[in-house]
Formats: structure tokens, sequence, C-alpha cells
């Protein structure tokens, strides 16, 4: 395991997001991982925090409420495994299934946080919940409300109006190359 210098490799971490990485998570005994692509890195607090976006009816949101912590898994090199396992994960539900086992991906345990790192996914943010905020309806723009949250399909195939987004600060307490 590298530890590495978060803003050295903030150009990297942001261009991989854009494209898809994952948020992992560990609660109780239950694994998860998530693709996404809305989050962002800034100093809050005097405090390195990497910020993402998890609606309501998500698997991933249940596991975050309940341990309050995360791990973000950015691709060094996009393989084809591991573009494979992120198009997957950004489409199919944790609950029902693992994840980690179906794309043949290897857990790496945290270090100052329980949810795992990926070997084949290495650069590794720890981080642990220091702030929350929920999405308010009526705060966000009609276009966006539009293109974002009407019949937008939540994680059980149905169709959904008001599938909001919780807004997580996990402040960076780890970062590094498995």
């Amino acid at each position: 395991m590298q530890k590495i210098d978060v803003i050295e490799y903030l150009p990297k971490i942001m261009t991989e997001l854009e494209k898809g990485i994952l948020v992992n998570t560990k609660n109780c005994d239950k694994l998860n991982t998530m693709t996404i692509a809305w989050g962002q890195i800034g100093i809050e607090w005097n405090k390195f925090v990497f910020t993402t976006y998890i609606r309501h009816t998500r698997y991933t949101h249940e596991q975050i409420e309940g341990s309050k912590e995360f791990t973000v898994s950015i691709p060094i090199e996009r393989t084809p495994q591991v573009s494979k396992a992120l198009a997957f994960c950004g489409y199919r539900n944790g609950k029902d299934i693992d994840k980690f086992k179906e794309c043949n991906l290897t857990l790496v345990e945290g270090v100052e946080v329980n949810s795992p790192a990926i070997k084949e996914i290495p650069l590794t943010l720890e981080c642990k919940v220091i702030y929350k905020q929920e999405q308010e309806h009526n705060n966000i723009p009609k276009d966006l409300y539009e293109k974002f949250y009407i019949n937008t399909p939540s994680s059980d195939g149905t169709k959904t109006n008001d599938d909001y987004h919780t807004v997580y600060y996990g402040e960076i307490v780890n970062a590094y190359i498995v």
C-alpha cells in the first residue's frame, strides 16, 4: 500500500470521476459497491472532503446511513475488467447480489475505515461522514428537476419523481494506492 497526496492525484481523480468510479460500503457484515459520477473534492472545516450524492432509494444510501463511512475506488487504468465492473455496478442492486463477487473484484481491508478498497481499482480514498444534507425539491431548478428527477428509475426498477439525493461529506482520512 502506497500512501498518496490527494492534491497530487486530484486531476486523475476528477478525470475518472466524470467517467465513473466506485463508492464502497460495509455496514455490519454487509458489503456493497456502487458506480457514481457525481462527486467533488474540496476543503471544508480545514479538512479534505470527498462529497458524494446518493439517491434515497439506493442500497448504498442505507449502508452509509448505518456505517457513517465509505471508500472511493478510482481506476488508474481502465482495463476491460474494470470497465465491465463499473458498468455492472452502476445498474445492479447490491442488496440482492454480491457485486464484488460477480465482477471478480479483490477486496482489500480498509486501514482507517471498515469499508474495503479494491485491488483492481487501486486508487483509494477512505472517508468518514462528517456532515450530510438532504436535497430539497423546491431548491432544484425546474430544468434540472425535469432532466434528473422526472420518471427516474429507482433501484427496484419503478419510476419515481421524488428520488432525491443525500449529499454526504466524507472527510478523507486516508488516501493510497493498493
